[in-house]
């Protein structure tokens, strides 16, 4: 019986070896790699989409180039079989190696957090210029796509943002913006592509 264990202990850690090595952070020079904010063409009438029991509407053409400060699965709440994944993106200064050095950066329960011990740019700026994505992938090139993003890569990502819902009165609304902050900041973006910058 312990022999069994202790397989299935082994097992564990080398999955999890695996997973850290295709996920492990890329290190990237000094300098702005992202100047551009995300850019946003609000739909007057969006498209409805379903996913399973699923609604999805379409509020936002949406596309951007970003630096990925970090990256987070998720696999047992109750949105992870629609977003399975959360990736929190910095453009402007927030793709800055030097910048981000100085900036602690973590995510948990569908949110991004961020602690600086002295502003390396201003606190305004750093929450116009990264946020938290909840994913959801469009088909399944772009789950693959998704699950090949590694913190510190420059991706170039296009979709729509979206609101959802279910028929039992589950709701889950996009950001429609970048100034805002706490909860209900996230956007939800139904991702239609993801690729390494060029």
């Amino acid at each position: 019986m312990q022999r069994f264990i202790l397989i299935g202990l082994l097992l564990i850690a080398l999955l999890g070896g695996v997973h850290w090595w295709h996920q492990r952070p890329l290190t990237q020079a000094p300098g702005v790699l992202a100047p551009d904010a995300p850019t946003q063409i609000d739909l007057d009438q969006g498209t409805t989409l379903s996913r399973g029991d699923v609604t999805l509407v379409t509020r936002a053409r949406f596309e951007l180039t970003a630096r990925v400060l970090s990256r987070e699965d998720y696999r047992f709440d109750a949105g992870a079989s629609l977003a399975p994944m959360d990736l929190a993106l910095g453009w402007g200064r927030m793709s800055d190696s030097a910048v981000l050095a100085q900036v602690q950066i973590s995510q948990e329960n569908r949110f991004y957090h961020w602690h600086v011990e002295r502003f390396p740019i201003p606190r305004r700026e750093i929450e116009q210029s990264s946020s938290n994505m909840h994913m959801i992938p469009a088909d399944d090139t772009a789950r693959r796509e998704l699950e090949r993003v590694r913190p510190g890569e420059v991706i170039h990502l296009e979709g729509f943002l979206v609101d959802a819902s279910k028929a039992d009165g589950w709701r889950w609304r996009t950001s429609m913006t970048r100034d805002d902050t706490g909860a209900g900041a996230c956007e939800l973006v139904y991702v239609e592509s993801v690729l390494p910058a060029q």
